[in-house]
């Protein structure tokens, strides 16, 4: 790709590098000049075809130039969260037998250098923010054309191409063996169902990290597809990034569409337009919805036309202007959110995918959406039920194995070739996948419920307060949740209250008016299951779920172990209480509240 876009369109902007503020533009030729100067380099340091070479930075516009380079040079590109531990770090370089590695900063490698001993195979280091790039090609500068054509030569679709590892929200991470054939099927079957979004007249910003497999897959899409692509390593101004950059699509996790919505209501409520704000936004799920029952009718085409230029305009603003679609993956979206962006003027098409089927197995496009989905199957993708429910998944995006992990390999992939995901799903019809929760995670109660957490927390995440929150209730007599509040959206709820706006979570956790607000949106979330399956009471945290603390993984998935471990009183203490005791008011609800 990188090769035949500087051969065919050598004075075509390609990528933009942030700098300063300010977007400057590298041209297909510039790229590949870049790309073969760091390749050499990394042949000149030893690397040969087949090794692994592990990559540990930020999202930015080297991470691309390195991942076309390691491939360039014959080998295997390793990515590594940059926000792993020493002792993650540790483990992904000694299992995968890593032979070099590029670190983004000091810090970075001063971690590799502490677990060395535990990496025996482990060879050079070299330092991004040290000029590694530069000193990559400096070295490399003696070595041939002729010498990277043959590393070329070396590879065949079935080659590997990488190994990711899960994000092990239980036990060790396993490393899953992607090839070339599996990139390039997903690219070809995936990204040409979004073809009139990513092409070469779009543009592409990357800000959830690369190491995750869905933004990897976009990256590599997009240079196939001549896509612009900019790169942004931190979210704190995503809003100015997205500004700046204008792109026409976005890839990002539910989180940041529910961060969008809620601040934006937020802002609203705060200027006193919260009504507004709200009958807009139930405007624009209806307008969404009647797209798919025949259209809307003429009150809702003039009430749609009046909020676009109201509130919509302003949104879409937010996402620089020119975004017309955007792509959600990594964890359920929502029906109504789904619904609300649409309405709004930015379709988000929601996929469905692991890491083992190199992302998207699934995805909603133009041709064939259906919201509160993730779509249909991929052209050349199967999808099946099991008996328990669990989805099946075969075809050309299914990893080869576990690197190094035969029995893990037999136990996800069977004899017929079908990849157990894990997930628990239907499929309607139409053929439309829906994911309803994940194998390992139904909660069984002691009355024998099955209950799917999943439901529950996407509809408690929705609120604007709510950051994160855990449904347990495995063998115990009813569901109940934990519940961390949003730190962004507390200071203007705080200030609505006549609260001060430094009130900590700690402090609030027995506050009547925060209960009586989270007992309803525990409310609305249950309007979604049957009573037997409804929360019956939640505790609100001092502390919210992160990555920092460990009980989010990189993609922040929760890890429900970790929770169950650390916060194991909290949870006691949610079942220490008569749940079929009257229901205390919405103003005496102390830190443990009954909901509805």
């Amino acid at each position: 790709m990188v090769a035949r876009n500087a051969a065919e369109h050598p004075h075509d902007v390609g990528l933009r590098i942030q700098r300063g503020g300010t977007w400057e533009d590298v041209t297909y030729s510039a790229f590949a000049t870049q790309v073969a100067g760091v390749a050499k380099g990394l042949v000149a340091g030893g690397v040969q075809p087949g090794d692994r070479v592990g990559l540990l930075a930020k999202t930015r516009y080297e991470w691309t130039v390195l991942d076309f380079a390691i491939w360039t040079a014959g080998a295997v590109v390793v990515p590594i969260y940059e926000t792993s531990s020493a002792d993650q770090i540790a483990w992904i370089l000694s299992d995968s037998g890593a032979r070099a590695l590029v670190v983004e900063n000091a810090e970075h490698a001063a971690a590799v250098d502490s677990v060395r001993d535990g990496a025996p195979e482990l060879g050079p280091v070299w330092v991004i923010d040290d000029g590694g790039l530069d000193t990559l090609t400096a070295a490399g500068a003696d070595v041939p054309d002729s010498e990277l054509a043959a590393r070329r030569a070396t590879l065949t679709s079935a080659s590997l191409a990488t190994l990711i590892y899960t994000s092990g929200t239980t036990g060790r991470p396993k490393g899953c063996e992607l090839t070339h054939a599996n990139f390039l099927f997903e690219i070809r079957n995936g990204m040409s169902l979004l073809g009139d979004y990513l092409d070469e007249k779009g543009s592409l910003l990357l800000f959830i990290p690369l190491a995750h497999v869905l933004a990897r897959v976009l990256q590599v899409g997009a240079i196939n597809t001549r896509t612009v692509i900019g790169h942004t390593p931190d979210v704190k101004d995503l809003v100015g990034d997205l500004g700046r950059f204008q792109p026409s699509f976005v890839l990002a996790v539910p989180r940041v569409f529910e961060k969008v919505y809620n601040s934006a209501k937020a802002t609203a409520d705060e200027g006193g337009k919260g009504r507004i704000f709200d009958r807009a936004a139930q405007v624009a799920v209806d307008w969404s919805k009647a797209q798919d029952t025949g259209g809307p009718g003429l009150l809702l085409r003039a009430q749609h036309a009046l909020f676009d230029k109201l509130v919509y305009s302003k949104l879409r603003a937010a996402l620089g202007g020119r975004c017309r679609a955007a792509i959600s993956g990594g964890a359920p979206l929502g029906e109504r959110l789904g619904h609300f962006f649409r309405g709004m003027g930015v379709t988000v098409f929601e996929g469905y995918g692991l890491t083992e089927t190199t992302a998207a197995a699934a995805v909603n496009h133009d041709a064939a959406l259906r919201i509160g989905t993730v779509g249909r199957p991929l052209p050349g993708v199967d999808a099946a039920i099991a008996d328990d429910g669990e989805v099946l998944l075969r075809g050309g995006i299914v990893m080869r194995g576990y690197w190094r992990n035969e029995q893990a390999t037999r136990e996800a992939i069977d004899a017929d070739g079908w990849f157990h995901t894990g997930d628990i799903g239907e499929l309607d019809t139409q053929g439309f996948l829906k994911i309803t929760g994940r194998k390992k995670e139904i909660l069984v109660t002691a009355g024998g419920k099955n209950v799917a957490p999943a439901v529950l927390e996407d509809r408690l995440r929705a609120h604007k307060l709510i950051s994160q929150c855990i449904v347990v209730g495995d063998q115990r007599p009813y569901i109940a949740a934990l519940i961390t509040l949003d730190a962004e959206a507390l200071p203007a709820w705080l200030k609505s209250r006549g609260k001060p706006e430094s009130t900590t979570a700690a402090e609030l956790r027995e506050d009547a008016e925060l209960l009586a607000e989270l007992d309803a949106a525990v409310a609305e979330a249950n309007k979604a299951v049957s009573h037997a399956e409804a929360i019956k009471k939640f505790r609100v945290l001092a502390d919210d779920f992160t990555e920092d603390n460990g009980t989010l993984t990189p993609s922040l998935k929760l890890k429900r172990a970790v929770v169950m471990k650390e916060f194991g009183d909290e949870v006691e203490a949610l079942y220490q209480k008569d749940p079929a005791a009257p229901r205390p008011s919405q103003a005496r609800g102390g830190t443990l509240q009954q909901g509805r």
